[in-house]
């Protein structure tokens, strides 16, 4: 593959101050890394919140934001090919947290809680022409992977965890606060992972109905009574549709506290509760112990990726779950800012964009 020596790329300098640089150049690989040409790459909401100045990157550098992504291999390290096996044109995604491959929290399957490196945070990431991964954290997909699908693998691969975590036992009923891009996954896998009945919790019914279409059985909207999906008393909705019983597993896909408490507090005996929405710096989870320890409840977070990249671009490729009604709309690089600014004001419903080159 011709690889040119300089790319476009957009790099963020500060909270609203990023520049399209025409001729930046293509970065150079060591021997244990590959060059991907980016393909697509997903805006998360930590895009929006570095973007936007509520949340700090990684570096003091300048830097190319985009964590999500999907390409194509241009150019392999030596140690890439020996050990990865990775040759040029392999389509793949990128696992953006590059921690320490011989950490023993790596070794034992838990990267994430030994972070090294993170591509679009510490690193150039994939709002770019090319971006360099470690080969140890870069994915092959199926060679008839459909790249814009296979974008939403990072995402994806952190909700699998969250619903691992989750432990869902055959017809249990599952309870999905957030109807955002990750949530709306959920809905999917628990179905995939045995759920009988699956509620989506949200405060719009344009993202509830978007869980309609992939599968949930249940919405309900908390916030807005002239909605045709409100609900007042979530706590009896649960009970009317579970056998007089409260929450069997409940998953809370949002870092909103009201949210989180709802979530506690409807969840039922002998249940699991996963928070999965990322908390602000100086958010405190309250919770009355003796209230869930008379339920037998277990509560535990669950964050980010490790170990579940194979069978997340697995769950892509079987269609099992479904992202096209999820990614929004596509657009190119020269507009990266503004379909951030699009993200951030909900202009149009878009959930999860894709910039494509």
């Amino acid at each position: 593959m011709d690889v040119p020596e300089t790319m476009k790329a957009q790099v963020f300098y500060e909270p609203e101050k990023m520049t399209l640089d025409e001729a930046k150049p293509v970065p150079e690989i060591g021997p244990e890394e590959v060059l991907v040409k980016v393909h697509a790459t997903g805006i998360c909401g930590s895009d929006i919140s570095y973007y936007f100045g509520k949340a700090a990157v990684g570096t003091e550098d300048p830097l190319v934001l985009g964590h999500e992504i999907s390409g194509v291999i241009a150019r392999v390290g030596e140690v890439a090919a020996e050990k990865g096996g990775f040759e040029v044109g392999d389509p793949v995604v990128v696992n953006p947290v590059q921690s320490d491959v011989n950490s023993p929290w790596t070794q034992k399957g838990l990267s994430n809680v030994d972070l090294g490196d993170v591509v679009g945070i510490t690193k150039d990431g994939g709002f770019a022409e090319y971006c360099v991964s470690h080969w140890y954290w870069t994915v092959k997909v199926p060679q008839d992977m459909d790249l814009d699908i296979a974008a939403s693998a990072e995402p994806l691969a952190c909700g699998l965890y969250a619903v691992k975590n989750l432990n869902i036992q055959a017809g249990q009923f599952v309870t999905i606060f957030g109807p955002g891009p990750i949530g709306l996954m959920m809905v999917q896998m628990a179905k995939v992972y045995g759920a009988g009945k699956v509620l989506l919790v949200g405060t719009r019914d344009e993202r509830l109905d978007v869980g309609k279409e992939l599968g949930t059985d249940l919405i309900a909207n908390t916030k807005d009574p002239e909605s045709p999906n409100y609900v007042e008393d979530l706590d009896k909705f649960i009970r009317d549709n579970n056998n007089g019983e409260l929450s069997d597993r409940t998953i809370l896909a949002t870092a909103n506290l009201g949210a989180i408490k709802s979530g506690i507090d409807t969840a039922g005996n002998a249940s699991t509760v996963v928070i999965f929405g990322l908390p602000g710096d100086n958010d405190v989870h309250s919770v009355s112990g003796i209230e869930c320890m008379l339920k037998d409840m277990t509560i535990r977070y669950s964050w980010l990726a490790p170990d579940t990249w194979p069978e997340a671009v697995d769950l892509l490729h079987s269609g099992k779950v479904r992202v096209e009604p999820i990614q929004s709309y596509s657009f190119a690089l020269e507009e990266l800012g503004d379909s951030l600014h699009k993200v951030k004001n909900r202009e149009g419903n878009a959930i999860k964009p894709l910039m494509k080159n």
